[in-house]
């Protein structure tokens, strides 16, 4: 008899290195995956209040609030060790150009706007700050809301310590306008402001040359940031066991052949002049397996942010790497 395959929807943005799931060129063994691409937000936001997925790309933050506000029967999802999003964030750092802010150790006391306190890029930041410049979390105050649009709440809510000085913008306005017009010092936030996009003089980064910053960020740490998971519906994990290995091997095999696929030069596979050569530059500092997944190469790297997460009032506990994910992803037979 034959059985057909487990049903699954999987939300995630459109990655080169889940392509080949979403393209159908590599299937997870006994799954048929229906792949939805779409904007983080959106995801990050059907999952976390209605749980809509059966297998999600999460923000790692919003996944350890998850779990630290699971209670007995533990968070709603389960996680993957896979890291789609990866991203270096001093980038994500901005200031109006009359604030006063000529290096990152002046945001000491300043008005930081941020769209969510819980976000996980503005985790890595608050955490970089505090340990590389002088700027503990409580240093500032915070203003969170929309960014570019009016309205914008804490999806997950959270319960900060009262060295948290944090208050939510009138509902009418949005973070880049009060960047724009000097109501806010600096704004920590994922997404480039439109002013910024605009080429709005009032609004410049804080990290001037943000690759050389990054650069020596790596050097000096040996981390490259992971800001996302996948993570499996409790549910369905529960009742399915199996597809935390299935899923894994899947991500990992479409994961290679981005490597492979990208690192082509009969043509380039993205509008990137000096792609190529980026990517050598990539493999030289970071080595070959720069996108690594899994649990042991990551190590220091979620050990680190789970630090931050606890420090800066989000987290009630200090989490372990091993207790984020599925134990069944973590180790693999042998021949």
């Amino acid at each position: 008899m034959t059985v057909a395959p487990l049903r699954l929807t999987f939300a995630c943005g459109d990655y080169d290195r889940t392509r080949a799931l979403s393209e159908g060129t590599i299937r997870p063994d006994g799954i048929e995956l229906t792949y939805l691409r779409l904007p983080v937000e959106e995801t990050f936001f059907r999952m976390m209040r209605h749980q809509e997925f059966e297998v999600a790309e999460l923000s790692l933050s919003s996944y350890v609030l998850s779990l630290d506000r699971g209670g007995p029967d533990g968070s709603p999802f389960v996680a993957l060790p896979v890291f789609p999003s990866r991203m270096f964030r001093h980038g994500s750092l901005y200031c109006h150009a009359d604030a006063g802010i000529a290096a990152p150790e002046d945001l000491r006391g300043k008005v930081v706007g941020t769209p969510e306190y819980q976000l996980t890029a503005c985790v890595w930041m608050r955490g970089i700050l505090g340990d590389r410049h002088g700027v503990p979390f409580d240093s500032v105050e915070y203003r969170t809301g929309g960014q570019e649009t009016p309205g914008r709440i804490e999806k997950a809510g959270v319960r900060l310590p009262d060295s948290v000085r944090i208050s939510a913008i009138p509902e009418d306005r949005t973070l880049a306008s009060m960047l724009a017009e000097g109501e806010i010092d600096a704004l920590c936030t994922p997404r480039v402001p439109g002013p910024f996009v605009a080429g709005d003089p009032r609004v410049r980064r804080v990290f001037p040359d943000v690759v050389a910053a990054e650069k020596e960020y790596y050097a000096a740490t040996g981390i490259f940031p992971i800001m996302h998971v996948v993570v499996i519906r409790r549910d369905v994990y529960e009742r399915h066991p199996w597809v935390a290995q299935s899923l894994y091997k899947a991500l990992l095999a479409a994961k290679d052949e981005a490597y492979a696929r990208v690192y082509d030069t009969s043509a380039l596979r993205f509008m990137l002049p000096w792609l190529i050569p980026q990517l050598e530059e990539a493999r030289e500092l970071l080595g070959a397996d720069f996108w690594s997944y899994g649990l042991e190469r990551d190590r220091e790297t979620l050990s680190t942010f789970l630090r931050y997460h606890h420090e800066q009032g989000l987290s009630q506990r200090l989490w372990t790497p091993e207790e984020l994910f599925a134990p069944e992803s973590l180790e693999s037979a042998v021949i």
